[in-house]
């Protein structure tokens, strides 16, 4: 599925994976296209179907009167989104889908078209969408967007503890059998043209949320928990205002690297700083360079005492070794010679560690949260994360702060708070 799948939330983190593609790597290129890139497609090309719902690729702007027409009669809006973020340095949108009273559009997001129009009708729009977390994040880093009101089919599947809340999961589950083509997942959304079955995968995401959407949402409201899912998506809309973390001085201290202390910080520090350099040189994401294993066993071989020769020692950085290899070679040698004590420290302090006093009523809350949890049949993290739970304990009174209203009510009357929430 496209960006806004289960996967996506790890999307970032998985730039500095070992060297593996992970769900949405492998190669995007397709044999077969029957056309040189570039060249433009016919009316009749740009037409499909996807569960028996016909789609239009919007790649013209010629072709965009009639999807903003249709976008502006729309009560609700279904939508998913594809991005680049296995295939280059910097992620981009690259494919916009919609449903749109019945009907399927795709709007090529890197076709050179006026997309501020779309903006400022879809911001009036209710959406429906599946992990809107990442869609939301990306597309308010894009240009500001930001929804109205959002029903997530994702976080409605964990408030009804789905044991799997991946859209095409949970499309398998509902729709008799329907599989996706999951080696879509894998596709290089930024290359052109599309090809037949990129289309049909990217259609299939947006035409079976309508349904997907009324069958969680009435089993939410059998339970009751169909405000906790607003409260849910309406803390998302606010999060996405966010974006995505940037990178900090000390974003090169990954994985172990807090096991470091010598030598070998110092190389970890120049070896990091080199593979982002050529990450954004090549355009490509950092982990397609070298994965973080690597780097971490070239810093843990500079922290028990080798030197450059041992450091790199078998060290091969598949095809592109031979252009790649004497830059590494001099950023080694530069990290065995640096001070480590000259490297960037860290600007937020850890907070004060929970006292004995707060441990034992983190404790106290934890057993609490798991046994209504239990009731419930529900993940105990959807209540409260093991974070959370800390900062209750260190600030009971804090707790509606902390929580969303219908977690914090949740817990407010259990033993644990009962005495605790006035401190």
């Amino acid at each position: 599925m496209g960006a806004g799948g289960a996967a996506k939330a790890g999307a970032e983190a998985a730039r500095g994976k070992d060297g593996k593609d992970g769900e949405h790597g492998g190669r995007g290129r397709r044999r077969g296209h029957g056309r040189r890139r570039g060249t433009r497609r016919t009316e009749a090309e740009t037409r499909g179907e996807a569960g028996g719902r016909e789609y239009q690729l919007v790649d013209t702007e010629g072709r965009m009167p009639a999807f903003l027409a249709e976008l502006e009669r729309a009560e609700e809006v279904f939508l998913d989104t594809e991005a680049d973020n296995m295939y280059h340095f910097k992620m981009r949108v690259c494919l916009l889908q919609f449903l749109l009273n019945g009907r399927v559009w795709l709007v090529d997001a890197q076709a050179p078209l006026d997309l501020a129009p779309l903006w400022r009708l879809l911001a009036r729009k209710h959406l429906v969408m599946h992990g809107c977390d990442f869609d939301l994040r990306l597309l308010h880093a894009l240009c500001g967007f930001e929804p109205e009101s959002v029903f997530d089919t994702m976080l409605a599947a964990q408030l009804l503890n789905r044991p799997r809340v991946g859209l095409a999961s949970l499309i398998e589950q509902h729709f008799g059998g329907v599989e996706m083509d999951k080696k879509c997942q894998r596709a290089n959304w930024s290359e052109r043209p599309f090809t037949r079955r990129l289309l049909d995968y990217a259609a299939g995401d947006v035409v079976y949320l309508p349904g997907l959407r009324d069958l969680l949402a009435g089993e939410l409201r059998a339970l009751g928990r169909l405000g906790w899912l607003e409260q849910q998506c309406r803390q998302q809309i606010q999060s996405a205002k966010e974006g995505f973390p940037e990178a900090d001085e000390n974003a090169w201290r990954i994985g172990r690297s807090e096991r470091l202390r010598g030598r070998g910080l110092g190389v970890l520090h120049a070896v990091w700083h080199w593979r982002q350099k050529w990450a954004e040189r090549l355009d490509v994401p950092p982990f397609k360079v070298c994965g973080n294993d690597l780097l971490l066993r070239l810093a843990a071989a500079a922290e028990n005492g080798a030197d450059a020769a041992g450091v790199l020692g078998g060290v091969h950085l598949g095809r592109r070794h031979d252009r790649l290899s004497p830059g590494l070679r001099e950023a080694v040698a530069a990290g065995l010679a640096a001070d480590p004590r000259s490297l960037p420290r860290r600007r937020r302090p850890r907070p004060d560690p929970l006292t004995q006093e707060e441990i034992a009523l983190m404790d106290r809350i934890r057993a609490d949260r798991d046994r209504v949890a239990g009731a419930l049949n529900m993940d105990p993290t959807l209540i409260a994360s093991r974070g959370q739970l800390a900062q209750i304990a260190r600030a009971p009174g804090n707790l509606s702060a902390i929580l969303l209203p219908w977690q914090a009510g949740l817990l407010a009357a259990e033993p644990s708070l009962a005495g605790a929430a006035g401190k």
